[in-house]
């Protein structure tokens, strides 16, 4: 079964209509670029309401190692997603599982970056687009995927109730994570998407 995470998750309510829906994770964005970031407090808030068998993860886009320790000191993080250009070194140093975003496009050899980063929990694929790093909306060539690699995929970028059962049998993911694709606005959620979106995925 295909595992689904939801993301930018921006409060308490939107987080519980999430886990109703029957998500397997949720995501929180600890970059401050992004129309769907939410400030340690928040996080630690909403945190605190969520319910057992539900994995949170936190996002983070080239932070410092004082801001994701002060983030897990706050905040009861699961899994640590690195969006920017971390090495494997200081993705590791947490002693917490993590995910290793790529922006995929023509030339980028998602193997040499399985091996590469060989301690991580999946690599989770987005879309490439030039100075953003994830959240568009965009989705991408999902023909550059190699049936092969060693981690397991967390498939990410223009995902909606209206394609991802397509993506799901092209790809093969382990998971799907969505955001933009079910949202009312930027950073906030639409319980109705939502639904779609998870019932697409669990009908597949």
């Amino acid at each position: 079964m295909t595992r689904i995470k939801i993301c930018g998750i921006t409060s308490e309510q939107d987080m519980r209509a999430v886990v109703n829906s029957g998500a397997d994770a949720l995501g929180l964005v600890f970059y401050e670029k992004s129309p769907r970031h939410v400030s340690l407090q928040q996080a630690a808030a909403i945190v605190r309401a969520v319910p057992p068998f539900v994995t949170v993860v936190g996002l983070f886009v080239n932070p410092s190692v004082e801001y994701v320790r002060e983030a897990l000191a706050l905040v009861s993080l699961d899994v640590l997603q690195f969006h920017g250009e971390e090495s494997p070194e200081f993705c590791a140093q947490f002693g917490k599982p993590y995910l290793k975003a790529v922006r995929v496009k023509v030339g980028v050899d998602l193997i040499q970056y399985a091996t590469r980063y060989a301690g991580a929990q999946g690599l989770l694929l987005d879309a490439y687009i030039e100075g953003t790093h994830g959240g568009t909306g965009e989705s991408f060539d999902w023909a550059l995927i190699p049936h092969d690699l060693p981690l397991p995929v967390i498939l990410s970028g223009g995902l909606h109730a209206g394609n991802v059962a397509t993506a799901i049998e092209q790809v093969r993911p382990y998971a799907v994570d969505v955001s933009s694709g079910v949202e009312a606005a930027k950073g906030i959620k639409d319980a109705a998407k939502v639904a779609a979106f998870i019932k697409e995925v669990k009908n597949f």
